[in-house]
């Protein structure tokens, strides 16, 4: 008998702790937050204006700034409440939400079905498209392609040998220039860089002839260029990328409070100043696109 039981202590202990995981896996994001008293904000760092590092190593930016208010939110019911910011890559943002290491992912992140399989997001936080960002002596084709530039010649239209893109690793963009290239473009090369800020540094010193990207994110890019005036932002948009806030599926508690807190926000005067730290002159426009998308109280 005595024999038995002590076989039976092993399956139990790993029985118990298998059931403890669960527990923790199946606790709702409001649960976990109050039990370790500190909300995890998982940020990627080269996506300015929407979250990147300030010179003192802290996290900033429009989409930092949201999750923040966010954080005040939640804040409210769990006095003395802790925020703790988490650098990831944006690879590896989507199963920290999903196995509960943080708890929110902030960054300049579209909203799309294949995304939603493993992660929620919150309501649109901004709206924007895909275009390339090139010099000005990028191949004329390129200008035709990105800046709607009329071609002085027929064969303007096509690329030469050396064509080459850059686009982000492991970003709905790149897929969807890949996508747009297809067969028909073997003389175009695509190149995955691992930071917006690495694709920038390889246009300027002519290693790509354009770097595609969001164009909201280009616009910061071209804004922090060696020589701004020798760059063009395309004013063609080829996508439709709405961006959110990452959040773990299956927890409507608290997807309502981040929904709630983002419509408060966007009725309330603050938003437009918001808005214009980060986007200038471009504020009052986007609000009008971000009220468009967002959802009522």
């Amino acid at each position: 008998m005595l024999a038995k039981c002590a076989t039976r202590r092993p399956l139990l202990a790993g029985l118990a702790l298998c059931l403890s995981a669960y527990a923790a896996m199946a606790a709702q994001t409001l649960d976990l937050i109050s039990q370790r008293g500190s909300i995890r904000v998982g940020y990627v760092i080269d996506e300015a204006p929407f979250s990147f590092k300030k010179k003192d190593g802290n996290p900033t930016g429009y989409v930092i700034d949201l999750c923040g208010r966010i954080a005040d939110a939640v804040g409210r019911t769990l006095p003395h409440l802790k925020r703790d910011y988490v650098e990831i890559t944006l690879a590896d943002g989507f199963d920290a939400v999903k196995n509960g290491q943080i708890d929110l992912l902030c960054g300049a992140i579209t909203i799309n079905l294949t995304r939603r399989e493993s992660v929620d997001f919150s309501q649109p936080i901004f709206l924007t498209g895909a275009s390339a960002l090139l010099r000005k002596d990028s191949p004329d084709y390129l200008q035709v392609l990105f800046l709607d530039k009329h071609p002085a010649h027929a064969t303007d239209r096509k690329s030469p040998p050396a064509s080459t893109i850059g686009v982000r690793a492991d970003t709905t963009t790149g897929a969807t220039l890949r996508a747009a290239l297809g067969p028909d473009g073997p003389q175009t090369h695509v190149t995955d860089f691992a930071t917006h800020q690495d694709g920038l540094s390889a246009l300027e010193d002519h290693k790509i002839d354009a770097y595609f990207a969001d164009r909201a994110l280009l616009i910061g890019l071209a804004a922090h260029a060696r020589n701004p005036a020798a760059l063009a932002i395309g004013n063609r948009l080829f996508t439709h990328e709405p961006y959110g806030i990452v959040l773990r599926r299956d927890d409507s508690a608290f997807r309502l409070l981040v929904d709630r807190t983002l419509t408060e926000l966007y009725q309330s005067n603050d938003f437009p100043k918001l808005l214009k730290t980060y986007f200038g002159d471009e504020g009052p426009v986007l609000r009008s696109e971000i009220m468009t998308g967002s959802v009522p109280e």
